[in-house]
């Protein structure tokens, strides 16, 4: 089994509904995202094309990350492939950051950040604080919002499928542009997308292997 994701460009509309659904997901502190919504633009007026890409951590199958790390921190989920860090492990060397090719990784270093500086927490950052508390001094990035998966499969639920056992920003798109499934299952959804609509993922070259694919 190893987990993927398929995002249409073409659907994508850059309402940035994916982040925030993850930052709601996790109670993720300011300035932590663990995706991202790029938008820029090729051509000059009046053919000028928008492009926009929702990113985050690609899952690779090869991850440079998990190479890079001194400490066993970062590595692959044996059933599944998901990259995870321990944060009990994890001790803020930043190695895996500089190894990442896509930038996909943030460092928490400030624990008593606001949302609102000045006025004190809010009551979703004081829930967060005691549902999914984030350590200080440690890296984080996207993980596929694991605990829907594990908790979904639990329940005899199918990622990808059924809305509880399917990352946030998947089922928070409005556009329905992500996708999200098995890529060792000839037969799942995002697979017949990959294959029907010619899905390639970022910097192939890199050799890393990533589990999300783009669709033009």
């Amino acid at each position: 089994m190893r987990w993927g994701m398929v995002i249409e460009q073409k659907r994508c509309i850059g309402c940035n509904a994916c982040t925030l659904a993850c930052k709601a997901e996790h109670f993720l502190p300011p300035e932590i995202l663990w995706n991202r919504v790029l938008i820029s633009e090729t051509g000059k007026y009046p053919t000028v094309n928008k492009l926009i890409y929702s990113i985050r951590c690609n899952q690779c199958d090869e991850p440079k990350c998990v190479d890079a790390c001194p400490t066993g921190a970062t590595r692959k989920r044996e059933q599944d492939n998901i990259v995870i860090i321990d944060d009990n492990e994890c001790v803020g060397c930043r190695y895996c950051m500089i190894a990442c090719p896509y930038q996909a990784r943030s460092f928490y270093e400030d624990g008593d950040a606001e949302y609102f500086p000045g006025q004190g927490q809010t009551e979703h950052e004081k829930m967060g604080k005691v549902l999914y508390p984030h350590q200080v001094g440690v890296v984080q990035k996207c993980i596929f919002c694991k605990e829907r998966i594990d908790d979904g499969l639990a329940k005899g639920l199918k990622p990808g499928v059924d809305r509880d056992a399917t990352p946030a920003c998947v089922i928070a798109c409005p556009t329905m542009a992500m996708h999200f499934g098995d890529l060792e299952d000839p037969y799942s959804d995002i697979n017949r997308l990959i294959k029907e609509k010619k899905g390639k993922p970022f910097h192939p070259e890199y050799g890393t292997e990533p589990s999300i694919y783009y669709i033009e």
